[in-house]
Order: structure tokens, then sequence, then C-alpha cells
């Protein structure tokens, strides 16, 4: 298989997940305007969801097919990092104020369960072998599935207790046709998703980089076009809290796709054979979880030449200390 044909299909992919992703994020927006959810809830909750099927199908097809742990691993945590990326992103084109101004603050606790479950996954990751196991799974598996049920009960519980716009008045017929939208485009997430561990696979050999290497910088990249186009869309419509919600939603909802990889994985506890250099990855993306976390708090005004606040400019630098990691040291 030629270096082009491989360009091809992941252009391919990159194309069909990029499309789906914008038509999720219409479809969302009228139905939360019809059910009277916030932005906030229906981009942590149901878009973050349905924006991280292709890293859910590539998770469980490394594992299954490929039987490559790092691509599994490498893609959940690379698309975590990639995710926290992207909000600077979303700061840069919010020229009229920096983000972290006009956003909203129920994003805090969302960002809080982050780093809870990044610590949790990098310490099964040193413990390797070592870490309690039930039968074929890691304890951390039904530990990252509770934490993420009691992050989308607590974000939900704290969304209630703030002023909700009334749910506008909606034809039943529209609000069909908005879910089936939603349904197909996500079909086509999750066709495009399954399709690329054998291609990541294949570069990785054709290119002589490590899968870890891949799966965290290459794999993940297109796996979170979904999220990109879905908060660029949001971003288009005014919708700051739904675009940094499928941002934040994303990550913990990744998270648990280790744990359902894990399910997969039938040779054993799945970070146990997962490369050790998957933990810098891990610590990478809490480190920037944090620096979020400082943003909803402190709430910065200013922007370091007059692009991006100084979060942001923590945010890309942890990026690149990542990625560099990652290429020096991947398995």
């Amino acid at each position: 298989m030629t270096r082009v044909w491989l360009a091809l299909q992941f252009l391919l992919c990159a194309a069909l997940i990029a499309r789906a992703g914008y038509l999720l994020t219409v479809s969302a927006d009228r139905i939360a305007h019809a059910t009277g959810l916030s932005a906030g809830w229906m981009g942590l909750a149901l878009l973050a969801t349905v924006t991280s099927l292709p890293e859910l199908a590539s998770g469980i097809s490394a594992v299954t097919w490929v039987d490559a742990p790092n691509l599994a691993v490498g893609n959940a945590l690379g698309a975590c990092v990639f995710n926290l990326l992207f909000l600077a992103v979303v700061d840069l084109l919010q020229r009229r104020q920096p983000m972290y101004q006009a956003a909203g603050a129920s994003h805090l606790l969302a960002a809080a369960f982050g780093v809870v479950m990044l610590s949790l996954v990098a310490m099964s990751l040193v413990l390797g072998a070592r870490a309690p196991a039930l039968f074929n799974l890691g304890l951390y598996s039904p530990l990252l599935l509770a934490l993420y049920l009691l992050a989308l009960k607590s974000v939900f519980a704290q969304e209630r207790r703030l002023p909700v716009t009334p749910p506008a008045a909606a034809e039943p017929a529209r609000l069909r046709r908005d879910a089936i939208r939603m349904g197909i485009a996500a079909l086509v997430v999750l066709a495009a998703g399954s399709w690329l561990p054998s291609l990541a696979d294949t570069l990785a050999r054709e290119m002589g980089w490590s899968r870890s290497f891949v799966g965290t910088l290459f794999m993940a990249l297109v796996t979170t076009l979904p999220e990109m186009a879905v908060t660029l869309a949001a971003l288009r419509i005014g919708a700051l809290d739904m675009a940094i919600g499928n941002l934040l939603g994303s990550n913990l909802f990744n998270l648990t796709i280790l744990a359902i990889d894990d399910l997969f994985y039938t040779r054993g506890p799945l970070l146990a054979d997962a490369a050790a250099v998957h933990v810098g990855s891990a610590a990478a993306a809490a480190l920037m979880t944090g620096l979020v976390m400082i943003g909803l708090v402190m709430r910065p005004q200013g922007r370091v030449l007059r692009v991006l606040s100084w979060i942001s400019v923590g945010l890309v630098a942890a990026y690149g200390l990542n990625a560099a990691f990652v290429f020096l040291h991947g398995a």
C-alpha cells in the first residue's frame, strides 16, 4: 500500500467525520432549544458522546482487529490533549474578550472530574501489571465508568440550579427529523472511525514510527475532527458554552473509552500492556486541564501579544512538549 493511497484514505476519513460533526451541531442546537436543556449540558452529554464515537470505534478496532493496545491508549489520551489544545483556538476566535471571561462556571466541575480521571489513568499506567485487576479487567475500568456517570449527574444537577431559557415551541415532526439526522451523522462517524486503526498501523510500519506516536498524534488528530467541527459550528451560532462543554465532555468520555477498550481486550488489563510513554500524555492532559480550571476561576482579561490569554499560551506549550516526548520515547 503506497503512502499516497494511505494519505488519500486518511483525507477521506477526515472529510466524512468533519461533515458529520457539523450536522450534529446544528441538530443538537435545535434539540436544546426545543427541550429547554442548556447549551453547556448539550455539549457535555450529548454532543461530547456522539463526537467521541470515532475514538470509541478506533479503540475497539485497535484492540480487537489490530491487537495494538498502544494505538488505543495513545488515541484516547492524544484526543484529550488535542481537545484541550483546541480550547486555545476557541480563545483565539473570541476577539471581543478572552474566552474565560464569557465561559459558564459549570465547566469548572467537568474539568475537575477530568483531572481526577486522568490521575487515575496515570497511576494505573505507572503500576502496569501490578495494578489491581478484576479477571481480565483493570480495577480502573469500573472506577472510570462510575466517575463519568457521577460527572454527568453532578453537572446536570448544577445546571438545574441555574436560570434556564424556557423551551421553544417546536413541531414534533421537526424534532424527529433532527433526531434522525443526528443518528445518521453518528453512524457515519462510527464507520469512518472504525476504518482508522488499520490505516494508522500501516502508516506506523511504512514510516518507521512507533504506534504510541501514531496513535497519540495522527490518529487522535483525525478522530477529534468531529469535536473541532462541532466547536467551530457552535462558535458560529454564538454558543460558546456548548463549544467548551463539548471539548471538556469529550475528554471525560474519551477516558471512559479506555474502560470499554479494556473490556474488549482479552489478554488482560489494557493499561498493563500499554507503553509507559502514555503517562506523559496523561500528565500533559491533567496539566492542561488544570490550566483551564485556573482560567475559569481567575478569568484573565489580558492577552499575550494581543492574541491569546496566558492560559492558552500554556496550553500550546504543554501540547508541544507532550508531542516531542511521545515522538522521542514512543514504543
